[in-house]
């Protein structure tokens, strides 16, 4: 990726340029300080003079009033404030009305800012003061005031908080009165930019130290650049915060979210003071100190998927190249290019005003559909359909080009959404909720609603990272998700009335991928590249689940890497620095999943001998078990040497009853709750009671007994058997209750015992109607 830059050859400006911005993806607004604003427009290359200010008004920054306000969508900004050096800020419109003009600070106002929802301003000045105004222009709060001018502020991603500069320290201030304040020295000289992604969250700050570094909004360094040869002045993010823009002294850079830069550019421009990204994150604008405005296009974008490799060549231009047999493909596009999204055999790209679906098959007739909104932020494919994020909803579309379903939830915000906060596969849609962050918003992709009982999945931590599977029925359809701890969890998307279990799988994680054909996880965490070859392994048998990992170290990742894609049995991981790493995982499991998928047990068993692996035949031991498929998971375990869960399965299979077996599997399954419930609907009223008794449920067990007016004197004999083992009286009141003027007779226990066998026994074979009627005298 890397900028293409366009410079005039005489500067419009006859001073520098002090600041840009603008109102639609190919109008720009510019300030300098020959008291001039001039609008650009880049589809005819004309530029216009709107107004000429007053000879004391020195512009310093200008902020376009947001586009999306109050749920409502204008195409395209009608005002913005400017601030000047004469302790004004000027409320002013498109066509260079002076709106209002308000005394804001004593010194020049070096900063302004509307907020997400453009229902307050926050200005800044040389006299220390940052203030918050209603955007009539009204004071409402001075914020902060201290001893050094404040050179730039930015609103938090809730418009809760405001960033600012206090010399080498940034502060993060809530506007709440008594909220805590965090504030940390950021770098060794003055700090004269900031800006705070409200898509990953992250901040950006710029210094006369010659660095530009990243942070997280809780002041933790993600990273610092080696220092430049003059001081940054300018540092941006694009909307989407995938990439930002630094600007120096004939200096601009593009740099990815996580710090590295993939291009440099030298253009002869001063110093540039002020960077603008165009609304749909294509192109970037720099006002620079010579007077003049440089305008770049980020080209030369990449995707990969499998053999083939696209790239953006120009605006609206792709280039197909497939390595196998090196035919290049061009691919032309009536606007310029602002999305796309290459997976599951399809490229989805979107322009400003259409979206092209292409099947790596045929890349001459792709699949054309006008888009309602235009700019969209977001493209996730899943191998039935595509999602399609925009400013104003989600959108499902199919290959074919039909709109399936648009999701809706409350306060929804899609402008905030990225790849880690949306997931898809071909069943489901997973959001993580931006209002409450522990809350995950799950819906059937097909209709649109939420799935099972509607409820929301709510953890006890904010989420950061969401994971949906790919593969398998969708009622076994799982999430994974990171919290804020870095665990990763594991839980079903199907919730139905009672809370199905959130699971830990690991601690420390980094990030994670699910892979694209089976059902298996990757994930770095701590220092180890680790795969979870069958992650339900966690609700069949829990002890399994470390014998179904695969781990590596992963020192040579460097610090914060992360999983780019997991397509076969390869997996793509980016290394701070921005160079990609190949990892081959063994395919073997791949190959395992699809065979039980399609019930090939014979198959599996012989492909776990051919290997001669134990995390393989751990695999396949889980799944069966899974699957209720005892024969082979009796083989498996008698692999690893689980001989206690051998003999445990043999045992499952010598009872009489299809019911009491199921029961028993959910027992071994740690489902103790469910295989109860089973035996008591099919009236195996014994075996409901046994199973408490086995696993020491004694209260349980004679609650079912006296409910049931069966076996009450069996609970109480092996309940007197375990206290005389253990030298133990009696204590609990309804065991006393029920034991007064009892006799325990073990003879008459025991036949009672075989009598219940003997039934059931007789169930089994006469049929479940039979089975159903049997009922037990005491």
């Amino acid at each position: 990726m890397r900028l293409k830059t366009s410079l005039l050859k005489e500067p419009k400006h006859k001073e520098l340029v002090s600041c840009v911005g603008w109102t639609t993806a190919d109008e720009l607004y510019s300030c300098s300080d020959d008291h001039q604003i001039l609008k650009w427009n880049l589809l005819t290359s004309e530029t216009t003079r709107v107004v000429k200010l007053p000879d004391d008004i020195y512009p310093i920054d200008l902020h376009w009033f947001p586009r999306s306000t109050g749920g409502k969508k204008q195409s395209h900004a009608e005002s913005f404030v400017l601030t000047s050096s004469d302790g004004k800020f000027h409320l002013i419109s498109k066509l260079g009305r002076v709106e209002k003009s308000v005394e804001a600070h004593c010194g020049a106002v070096l900063a302004g800012r509307w907020n997400h929802e453009g229902a307050a301003l926050v200005t800044a000045g040389e006299d220390g003061q940052v203030k918050i105004w209603s955007k009539t222009g009204m004071l409402r709060s001075t914020l902060a005031q201290q001893g050094t001018p404040v050179y730039s502020v930015a609103w938090g991603p809730d418009s809760e908080k405001v960033l600012y500069t206090s010399g080498k320290h940034l502060t993060i201030k809530p506007l709440q009165p008594n909220a805590k304040v965090l504030q940390w020295k950021a770098h060794d000289g003055l700090i004269l930019k900031t800006d705070w992604n409200s898509v990953n969250n992250l901040i950006l700050s710029a210094g006369e130290d010659c660095k530009y570094k990243v942070w997280d909004s809780y002041g933790r360094l993600l990273y610092s650049s080696q220092p430049h040869e003059y001081p940054i002045t300018s540092v941006a993010w694009a909307g989407d915060g995938e990439f930002f823009a630094v600007g120096s002294f004939h200096t601009l850079r593009l740099c990815d979210k996580t710090g590295w830069s993939y291009a440099l550019e030298k253009p002869n421009t001063g110093s540039i003071f002020n960077i603008a990204w165009s609304i749909d994150g294509t192109q970037l604008a720099g006002a620079c100190g010579n007077g003049h405005v440089i305008f770049a296009h980020v080209v030369e974008q990449r995707w990969e998927w499998k053999n083939f490799e696209i790239t953006l060549i120009k605006r609206r231009t792709m280039e197909v190249h497939n390595v196998l047999n090196d035919a290049v493909d061009l691919l032309e596009f009536r606007d310029r290019v602002i999305k796309a999204s290459l997976n599951y055999g399809h490229l989805v790209v979107s322009t400003s005003l259409q979206c092209y679906v292409f099947s790596t098959k045929n890349w001459n007739t792709p699949l054309i559909f006008d888009l309602k909104e235009g700019t969209v932020s977001l493209i996730l494919q899943a191998e039935r359909h595509f999602l399609l994020v925009d400013g104003g909803g989600l959108y499902l579309y199919s290959y074919e080009g039909r709109l399936i379903s648009s999701p809706k939830f409350p306060g929804m915000r899609t402008d905030i959404l990225n790849a880690q906060t949306v997931s898809l596969s071909n069943d489901t849609l997973a959001v993580r909720d931006k209002a409450d962050e522990k809350v995950i918003y799950i819906f059937e992709a097909l209709s649109g609603k939420p799935l099972g009982d509607g409820k929301p999945l709510t953890h006890k931590a904010e989420i950061v990272e969401i994971a949906l599977d790919q593969k398998g029925l969708t009622s076994e359809r799982k999430i994974a998700f990171i919290d804020k701890n870095r665990d990763l969890y594991i839980t079903s998307v199907k919730r139905f009335g009672k809370e199905q279990k959130i699971v830990k799988l690991g601690t420390m994680v980094q990030t994670l991928a699910w892979n694209d054909t089976s059902n298996i996880l990757c994930g770095i965490q701590d220092t180890r590249f680790t795969v979870w070859y069958y992650p339900n392994t966690v609700y069949v048998d829990k002890d399994l689940l470390p014998k179904t990992l695969y781990e590596k170290d992963a020192s040579e990742f460097s610090k914060n890497p992360q999983i780019v894609h997991f397509v076969g049995n390869q997996v793509t991981i980016r290394r701070a620095d921005g160079s990609l790493i190949h990892l081959n995982i063994s395919p073997y499991p791949g190959i395992l999943h699809e065979y039980v998928g399609s019930s090939k047990w014979e198959d599996a068993v012989r492909l776990c001998r051919f290997v001669k692996d134990q995390t393989m035949w751990a695999c396949l031991a889980a799944m069966a078990v899974a699957s209720r498929d005892m024969a082979t998971a009796e083989i498996a375990y008698a692999s690893i040497g689980e001989i206690d869960k051998v003999q445990f399965i043999n045992s499952i299979k010598e009872l009489p009853s299809k019911e009491s077996r199921m029961a028993q599997i959910l027992l071994f399954n740690g489902n103790t709750q469910e295989a109860e419930t089973l035996l008591l609907q099919t009236g195996l009223v014994y075996q409901a009671i046994q199973i408490n008794i086995n696993l020491f449920n004694w209260e349980r067990a004679l609650e079912l007994a006296v409910k049931h007016k069966t076996h009450v004197d069996t609970v109480l004999a092996y309940r007197q058997k375990f206290l005389e083992d253990f030298g133990k009286k009696e204590t609990n009141k309804s065991f006393l209750q029920y034991a007064e003027g009892m006799e325990i007779d073990w003879n008459k226990i025991k036949a009672k015992t075989e009598l219940e066998i003997a039934q059931e026994r007789e169930g089994a074979a006469s049929g479940p109607s039979v089975r159903g009627s049997v009922t037990v005298q005491q």
